[in-house]
């Protein structure tokens, strides 16, 4: 059923490419998808939000892909699906897309119903090329996407927000790549950017919305416990 119900979805066949390319080729390929990527479109309210995450096992040369879908704003669980593949793609940060997608798109192939939006473990604009996992993910799958970062790729930012709620810019130069999001108390921060198809005023908001009394938000919480349980 989900395939069917994406089809509509889906971008043109230009944003489409083969996987299993070399590491010079991959950069070649962000470098010509970044342009189509939005982040000055605002996203419809969701009434379904995906967590997306990855892990690995057999030392890394299995991927293991798990997304869980919650309702929203309830955050109740609906549904969750995980896939196994070889992995084929080697560790490259900045990268990462081409190494773990594969198996996202095998677990989102078996769900039954496509989310409304996708809030991924990984960056999305806040990239080198400005086209980290959740952006190259929204664009293949032509779906609102954010990238929800436990940690920093690129850009500076000021002192570190500690109240839950408060953020500061993360730039490069005067650009804006995301935001340094406080989603708990005196607790580390996040790293959020747009993916794609959403702004980064909506991607803080919908992070927030998901968060409740941890650090990362609830979507990110189960995928990432699925994706973890070999």
């Amino acid at each position: 059923m989900a395939r069917n119900q994406r089809q509509s979805g889906f971008p043109e066949l230009r944003h489409r490419h083969p996987w299993d390319v070399s590491p010079k080729e991959a950069i070649a390929i962000q470098q010509r998808l970044c342009r189509f990527i939005r982040t000055d479109q605002r996203c419809p309210e969701p009434a379904t939000v995906a967590g997306i995450d990855v892990g690995f096992e057999d030392e890394g040369r299995v991927t293991r892909a798990a997304v869980a879908v919650l309702e929203f704003p309830s955050l109740q669980p609906l549904e969750t699906a995980i896939a196994n593949i070889e992995t084929r793609f080697p560790y490259i940060p900045g990268l990462l897309s081409f190494r773990e997608i594969p198996a996202v798109l095998a677990a989102m192939d078996k769900l039954q119903q496509t989310p409304d939006l996708l809030l991924c473990d990984g960056q999305g604009f806040a990239h080198p090329r400005r086209f980290g996992l959740a952006c190259h993910l929204g664009l293949w799958l032509g779906l609102p996407a954010i990238g929800v970062a436990k940690t920093r790729l690129v850009g500076v930012h000021g002192k570190l927000p500690v109240r839950k709620g408060v953020w500061t810019p993360l730039l490069d130069g005067e650009e804006v790549l995301g935001a340094v999001l406080c989603t708990r108390t005196w607790v580390k921060p996040v790293y959020v950017s747009a993916g794609h198809r959403i702004t980064l005023e909506q991607s803080i908001h919908y992070v927030l919305a998901c968060t409740t009394r941890y650090r990362l938000p609830e979507t990110t919480r189960l995928a990432h416990r699925l994706a973890s349980a070999a």
